[in-house]
């Protein structure tokens, strides 16, 4: 899996992205376990092209044509997003679709307990994530053109369709624990009360801050946004706080109020401040959701590694979560009654 080939992407530019100037370079940002990412680096300024995969893809999986299509809907209306300059569904310029966006300059945090950071900025940096995730809810969806972005009827039931079919589109091995979770999750689907632009995958690695000020200035990642229950971002955000540090933003057993960061009774309190809820309802069958749904996801991954066409060079080391993932999710579940 190499850089694109520029015969064709070079002109393509030029044409389609207002005020391109070449000449210019093209590398694979590392990490991406989905959409390869590439950083283009000309001489009008730097840009970010995202492409689907290589190889056979899913049903409904990859959908960067979905990704501009949001951004480009947010950009006017001030949510922090980067610029989207063009679309391609043109297979041949680069053998896939693909688009075309402003890199956006700031800080970008892989480790949730945000060390080098004092305890006052911790806090504001999280308060910040949980500020734009309540902005992304209170955006109109048909006010930015958005109303048919996702179809109606019950969130949950749909993704939990949906994510079944994914993981058996790409299942390699018989998990029990999954076996249940499929069993038992849509027979206890929640009532959806709200309807949202929902992200689908927001962390704090998703989001690039100011390089100055514990401000976001992009939410990137839009892979899986749609229309659906606002929850299902709120109690994905949330798992970080009980869930182990993998190297990445989990939060479970660290000393939270030394660190500065909110603990999850104030990240709640927040969330249902700037959203004008009076709590949220109790987070453990959503908790088993979320992670069936990385389930899915990493067996997807898991699916690639075994076909030779994973993006990332720790996709294999990714695609070993599956079980613990699962396992996980069903521990929920019992919480939740199972």
């Amino acid at each position: 899996m190499t850089d694109p080939d520029t015969t064709r992407l070079a002109p393509w530019l030029d044409t389609h992205v207002e005020d391109f100037r070449g000449p210019f370079t093209i590398e694979k940002f590392p990490g991406g376990q989905s959409n390869p990412t590439y950083r283009i680096a000309a001489a009008s300024g730097d840009y970010v092209l995202r492409r689907k995969p290589f190889g056979p893809l899913l049903p409904s999986a990859h959908a960067v044509d979905r990704e501009h299509r949001l951004i480009a809907a947010l950009a006017p209306t001030g949510f922090p997003v980067a610029h989207p300059h063009a679309l391609c569904t043109d297979d041949s310029v680069i053998g896939a679709t693909f688009y075309v966006m402003s890199h956006v300059a700031g800080r970008t945090y892989w480790d949730g307990s945000l060390p080098g950071l004092a305890p006052a900025e911790r806090r504001a940096t999280y308060d910040a994530m949980i500020d734009t995730l309540a902005a992304l809810h209170a955006v109109d969806p048909d006010a930015v053109g958005l109303g048919d972005y996702g179809r109606p009827g019950n969130y949950f039931e749909r993704q939990v369709a949906r994510w079944t079919k994914q993981y058996r589109a790409s299942e390699t091995d018989r998990i029990d624990s999954v076996e249940r979770l499929i069993d038992w999750l849509p027979r206890t689907l929640p009532r959806q009360d709200r309807t949202a632009i929902v992200h689908g995958d927001y962390r704090i690695d998703n989001l690039i801050y100011a390089p100055d000020a514990p401000r976001v200035i992009a939410v990137l990642d839009w892979e899986l946004s749609t229309l659906g229950d606002p929850l299902a971002d709120v109690s994905y955000l949330l798992m970080n706080w009980v869930t182990e540090p993998e190297g990445r933003s989990g939060l479970l057993g660290l000393d939270l109020p030394a660190l500065g960061i909110p603990t999850l009774d104030e990240a709640v309190a927040r969330y249902c401040a700037a959203t004008g809820r009076d709590g949220l309802p109790d987070l453990d069958w959503y908790f088993a959701y979320n992670l069936f749904r990385l389930t899915g996801i990493v067996q997807g991954i898991k699916k690639r590694v075994a076909d030779g066409t994973a993006s990332s060079a720790q996709a294999a080391e990714t695609a070993a979560r599956v079980v613990p993932l699962a396992d996980a999710a069903w521990s929920f579940a019992q919480k939740a009654g199972a």
